[in-house]
This record gives structure tokens, sequence and C-alpha cells, in this order.
């Protein structure tokens, strides 16, 4: 069951003029997506959908739209914030089945820094990919893809394909081949070789 239930108005008017009289309103703008049935307009009051966003568990995860006695499950994919204040002003929502596979980004984040040689002595890891895409079953989205970096030295590097992801999770063709992250020298470590070597190549007077 979805955590965040978002009670949905249905609006008349398209494009610019009609998203800027929603938002004067006090409601957010958003449009409903996929399925056989054509894209429906739809707006949220501004509280309520800030509320949903701050929890942190409206983006990439199983909502419930709920417009008047009817509800469904839906997938919130994309959020637009203002430029300069910073607050929304349009979303994205996807029909889903609740059981269904969704292709979804997920953020990656690393964890054990400390168990790792590399980085120990030094050495800098550098994160090609912030987010992966997966397919997912929609009520069991993953929050996050968690690395370990136990053990790893410098040279290391992480593939996509040697994740661990969680049941029901599958990389999609987009990121299967990916690295991840890498671990390398930092330029210290780099200048200690360089001084290492020159010492070994001097000879003795």
């Amino acid at each position: 069951m979805a955590d965040i239930v978002l009670n949905v108005e249905v609006r008349d008017r398209s494009g610019t003029g009609g998203a800027r009289a929603t938002r004067n309103s006090g409601m957010i703008p958003g449009v409903l997506y996929g399925g056989a049935t054509a894209p429906v307009l739809i707006a949220v009051k501004a509280g309520e959908f800030n509320k949903a966003l701050h929890t942190g568990k409206l983006l990439g995860h199983l909502v419930t739209l709920k417009y008047g006695k009817e509800s469904q499950p839906v997938i919130a994919k994309d959020v637009q914030f203002h430029p300069v204040t910073d607050n929304p002003v349009h979303f994205d929502l996807y029909r889903v089945d609740a059981h269904s596979a969704v292709r979804i980004s997920v953020p990656v984040h690393f964890r054990n820094q400390e168990a790792s040689p590399g980085l120990k002595r030094g050495g800098t890891l550098t994160i090609n990919v912030h987010e992966l895409e997966v397919l997912a079953p929609a009520d069991a989205i993953p929050e996050e893809i968690l690395i370990d970096l136990t053990g790893l030295d410098v040279g290391s590097a992480v593939r996509a394909v040697d994740i661990v992801l969680p049941t029901g999770v599958s990389l999609t063709a987009h990121h299967r081949d990916a690295t991840i992250a890498s671990i390398g020298m930092s330029s210290a470590m780099e200048a200690d070789d360089e001084e290492v070597a020159e010492g070994e190549a001097t000879p003795e007077s």
C-alpha cells in the first residue's frame, strides 16, 4: 500500500496560462500519463503536495491518487521547480499496476569507505553514475542502491553487472555495462610515486 495519498482535481485549461492560473489559485499543476487512457490535466493543493514532497517518499515511489471516491496507484516520476524560489511548479504522474514492473532511476550510494584500502591510503573515489535505471515492481522500488567499498584498493572498479540488487529488481540495458565508480590515485599519491621513482633513478655520488 502506498504511504502517500494525493487528492487531485481535474483542470480544464492547458498551456502556460492555464498552469499559471492553477498556481495562482494555490494549487500545483500536473499531468497524469500512462496506460491506454489519454493524459489528464490535474492539480493538487500546494500545501498537500509540499508535505508529500518533503517526506522524501514522493518521487520514484508508488503513490495513491484520489479523485473523489476513485483511487488508483501511480508513480511520481518528475517534479519541476522554480529556478529562483525552488518551489515545485509542475509534476508528472504515471499510471501503473501496483505489482507491475516499472522502469525507474534509483540513486546510488556508497558505504564502508573506511574499509577500503585504496581510500585509506589516500586514493580517490570517482563516481561515474549517480543513478541506476532499473526495472522494479511498482510496490517494491528500492529507496537506494548501496555499494560496499570494503576491500577495494587503488585500481578497483565497480561495475553495474556486479551489483547485488534486491529480489525482483533488474538493470535495464541502459546501465548494464556501466562502470559505476572506480578508485584511483590522488594527485598527492602520484607525486609521492614520482619522487620515489626519481630517487631510485638518481645514481649515488
